[in-house]
Protein backbone atom coordinates (compact mmCIF):
# COMPACT_ATOMS: atom_id res chain seq x y z
CA UNK A 1 0.00 0.00 0.00
CA UNK A 2 1.40 3.60 -0.98
CA UNK A 3 0.81 6.38 0.93
CA UNK A 4 1.19 10.10 0.21
CA UNK A 5 1.66 12.98 2.22
CA UNK A 6 0.28 16.93 1.39
CA UNK A 7 3.10 18.98 1.17
CA UNK A 8 3.93 20.72 4.14
CA UNK A 9 2.58 24.34 4.14
CA UNK A 10 5.36 26.71 3.56
CA UNK A 11 6.85 29.29 6.43
CA UNK A 12 5.54 32.21 7.38
CA UNK A 13 9.00 33.66 6.38
CA UNK A 14 8.51 32.19 2.72
CA UNK A 15 5.34 32.90 1.95
CA UNK A 16 5.60 36.79 2.70
CA UNK A 17 9.03 36.61 0.78
CA UNK A 18 7.49 35.03 -2.05
CA UNK A 19 4.19 37.30 -1.79
CA UNK A 20 6.82 40.35 -1.79
CA UNK A 21 8.52 39.62 -4.82
CA UNK A 22 4.99 38.94 -6.18
CA UNK A 23 3.63 42.00 -5.13
CA UNK A 24 6.48 44.16 -7.26
CA UNK A 25 5.84 42.18 -10.39
CA UNK A 26 2.37 42.88 -9.79
CA UNK A 27 2.61 46.73 -9.20
CA UNK A 28 5.23 47.01 -12.22
CA UNK A 29 3.07 45.42 -14.79
CA UNK A 30 0.09 47.37 -13.26
CA UNK A 31 2.04 50.60 -13.70
CA UNK A 32 2.67 49.95 -17.63
CA UNK A 33 -0.42 48.44 -18.24
CA UNK A 34 -2.21 51.38 -17.00
CA UNK A 35 -0.12 53.64 -19.00
CA UNK A 36 -0.26 51.81 -21.94
CA UNK A 37 -3.94 51.90 -21.49
CA UNK A 38 -4.74 55.68 -20.78
CA UNK A 39 -2.97 56.37 -23.69
CA UNK A 40 -4.91 54.44 -25.93
CA UNK A 41 -8.29 54.89 -23.47
CA UNK A 42 -10.45 57.08 -26.11
CA UNK A 43 -11.73 54.27 -28.46
CA UNK A 44 -11.41 50.50 -28.23
CA UNK A 45 -9.00 49.31 -31.20
CA UNK A 46 -6.64 47.00 -31.21
CA UNK A 47 -4.10 47.63 -28.66
CA UNK A 48 -6.58 48.73 -26.39
CA UNK A 49 -8.29 45.51 -26.74
CA UNK A 50 -5.20 43.26 -26.57
CA UNK A 51 -4.25 45.25 -23.16
CA UNK A 52 -8.33 44.67 -21.61
CA UNK A 53 -8.02 40.85 -22.20
CA UNK A 54 -4.02 40.85 -21.03
CA UNK A 55 -4.94 42.22 -17.42
CA UNK A 56 -7.64 39.35 -16.34
CA UNK A 57 -4.95 36.49 -17.70
CA UNK A 58 -2.02 38.24 -15.51
CA UNK A 59 -4.02 38.44 -12.45
CA UNK A 60 -5.07 34.34 -13.58
CA UNK A 61 -1.31 33.74 -13.55
CA UNK A 62 -0.52 36.15 -10.40
CA UNK A 63 -2.83 33.75 -9.06
CA UNK A 64 -1.24 30.52 -9.93
CA UNK A 65 2.00 31.75 -8.74
CA UNK A 66 0.42 32.76 -5.37
CA UNK A 67 -0.68 29.35 -4.70
CA UNK A 68 2.15 27.64 -5.61
CA UNK A 69 4.62 29.69 -3.64
CA UNK A 70 2.55 29.71 -0.70
CA UNK A 71 1.15 26.46 -0.48
CA UNK A 72 -1.62 28.32 -0.12
CA UNK A 73 -3.18 27.16 2.89
CA UNK A 74 -6.56 28.73 4.05
CA UNK A 75 -6.10 31.10 0.76
CA UNK A 76 -6.08 28.76 -1.51
CA UNK A 77 -10.05 28.49 -2.59
CA UNK A 78 -10.45 32.10 -2.46
CA UNK A 79 -7.50 31.86 -4.78
CA UNK A 80 -8.30 28.81 -7.67
CA UNK A 81 -11.77 30.87 -7.29
CA UNK A 82 -10.14 33.94 -8.42
CA UNK A 83 -8.26 32.11 -11.02
CA UNK A 84 -11.73 30.76 -12.42
CA UNK A 85 -13.48 34.02 -12.07
CA UNK A 86 -10.59 36.09 -14.05
CA UNK A 87 -10.57 33.05 -16.81
CA UNK A 88 -14.03 34.23 -16.99
CA UNK A 89 -13.59 37.67 -16.85
CA UNK A 90 -11.00 37.44 -20.20
CA UNK A 91 -13.17 35.22 -22.67
CA UNK A 92 -15.81 37.50 -21.74
CA UNK A 93 -13.91 40.83 -22.42
CA UNK A 94 -12.74 39.02 -26.21
CA UNK A 95 -16.21 39.37 -26.62
CA UNK A 96 -17.37 42.66 -24.60
CA UNK A 97 -14.45 44.69 -26.85
CA UNK A 98 -16.64 43.82 -30.34
CA UNK A 99 -19.62 45.80 -28.59
CA UNK A 100 -17.61 48.70 -27.28
CA UNK A 101 -16.67 50.08 -24.23
CA UNK A 102 -19.94 50.06 -22.39
CA UNK A 103 -20.04 46.51 -22.20
CA UNK A 104 -15.99 46.84 -21.42
CA UNK A 105 -17.45 48.49 -18.49
CA UNK A 106 -20.15 45.77 -17.63
CA UNK A 107 -17.80 43.06 -17.98
CA UNK A 108 -14.82 44.82 -16.09
CA UNK A 109 -17.28 46.24 -13.60
CA UNK A 110 -18.98 42.63 -12.34
CA UNK A 111 -14.91 40.83 -12.31
CA UNK A 112 -13.96 44.06 -10.29
CA UNK A 113 -16.51 43.49 -7.88
CA UNK A 114 -16.51 39.81 -7.54
CA UNK A 115 -12.21 39.78 -7.73
CA UNK A 116 -12.59 42.33 -4.98
CA UNK A 117 -14.26 40.14 -2.39
CA UNK A 118 -12.11 37.50 -3.22
CA UNK A 119 -8.53 39.37 -2.29
CA UNK A 120 -10.20 40.96 0.77
CA UNK A 121 -11.02 37.40 1.80
CA UNK A 122 -7.90 36.13 1.12
CA UNK A 123 -5.93 39.44 2.41
CA UNK A 124 -8.30 38.51 5.50
CA UNK A 125 -6.69 34.76 6.22
CA UNK A 126 -3.30 36.32 5.58
CA UNK A 127 -3.37 39.20 8.14
CA UNK A 128 -1.06 37.27 10.17
CA UNK A 129 1.70 37.73 7.04
CA UNK A 130 1.60 41.05 7.69
CA UNK A 131 1.17 43.65 4.92
CA UNK A 132 -2.45 42.75 4.43
CA UNK A 133 -4.05 46.13 5.14
CA UNK A 134 -2.86 47.39 2.05
CA UNK A 135 -4.85 44.44 0.43
CA UNK A 136 -7.94 44.87 2.09
CA UNK A 137 -8.50 48.09 1.66
CA UNK A 138 -7.25 47.12 -2.10
CA UNK A 139 -10.58 44.43 -2.46
CA UNK A 140 -12.86 46.75 -1.09
CA UNK A 141 -11.73 49.29 -3.27
CA UNK A 142 -12.29 47.21 -6.32
CA UNK A 143 -15.89 46.39 -5.47
CA UNK A 144 -16.93 49.80 -5.24
CA UNK A 145 -14.99 50.59 -8.59
CA UNK A 146 -17.06 47.83 -10.01
CA UNK A 147 -20.19 48.98 -8.96
CA UNK A 148 -18.57 52.95 -10.20
CA UNK A 149 -17.45 50.88 -13.95
CA UNK A 150 -21.06 49.39 -14.26
CA UNK A 151 -22.38 52.76 -13.95
CA UNK A 152 -20.38 54.78 -16.09
CA UNK A 153 -21.37 52.02 -18.71
CA UNK A 154 -24.41 53.97 -18.62
CA UNK A 155 -23.29 57.54 -18.95
CA UNK A 156 -23.50 58.84 -22.61
CA UNK A 157 -19.48 59.23 -23.36
CA UNK A 158 -18.11 56.59 -21.43
CA UNK A 159 -14.40 55.71 -21.59
CA UNK A 160 -11.46 53.21 -20.75
CA UNK A 161 -9.26 55.50 -18.88
CA UNK A 162 -10.86 54.95 -15.40
CA UNK A 163 -9.74 51.10 -15.58
CA UNK A 164 -6.53 52.87 -16.02
CA UNK A 165 -6.84 54.52 -13.26
CA UNK A 166 -8.34 51.37 -11.09
CA UNK A 167 -5.15 49.49 -12.31
CA UNK A 168 -2.91 51.79 -11.33
CA UNK A 169 -4.60 52.29 -7.70
CA UNK A 170 -4.55 48.40 -7.14
CA UNK A 171 -0.51 48.47 -8.36
CA UNK A 172 -0.05 51.20 -5.94
CA UNK A 173 -1.79 48.98 -2.84
CA UNK A 174 0.46 46.02 -4.11
CA UNK A 175 3.41 48.05 -3.51
CA UNK A 176 2.38 49.21 0.03
CA UNK A 177 1.87 45.50 0.51
CA UNK A 178 5.28 44.48 -1.03
CA UNK A 179 7.09 47.17 1.21
CA UNK A 180 5.14 46.50 4.38
CA UNK A 181 6.09 42.41 4.14
CA UNK A 182 9.82 43.59 3.50
CA UNK A 183 9.39 45.63 6.27
CA UNK A 184 8.04 42.69 8.87
CA UNK A 185 10.55 40.21 7.31
CA UNK A 186 13.39 42.90 7.95
CA UNK A 187 12.25 42.86 11.34
CA UNK A 188 11.68 38.94 12.22
CA UNK A 189 15.00 38.62 10.84
CA UNK A 190 16.99 41.38 12.93
CA UNK A 191 18.12 39.46 16.19
CA UNK A 192 16.48 40.79 19.37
Amino acid sequence: MTTTTAPAPAAPATVASALRRLYLVRFGFALIWAVALFLTASSIGPVSATLLVIYPLFDVGAAVVDVRSSRAGRSALGLYVNIAISTFAAVALVFAVTSGIPGVLRVWGVWAVVAGVLQLIVALRRRGLGGQWAMIASGSISALAGISFFQQAAAPHSSLSSLAGYALLGGIFFLVSALRLGHNADRSSSPA
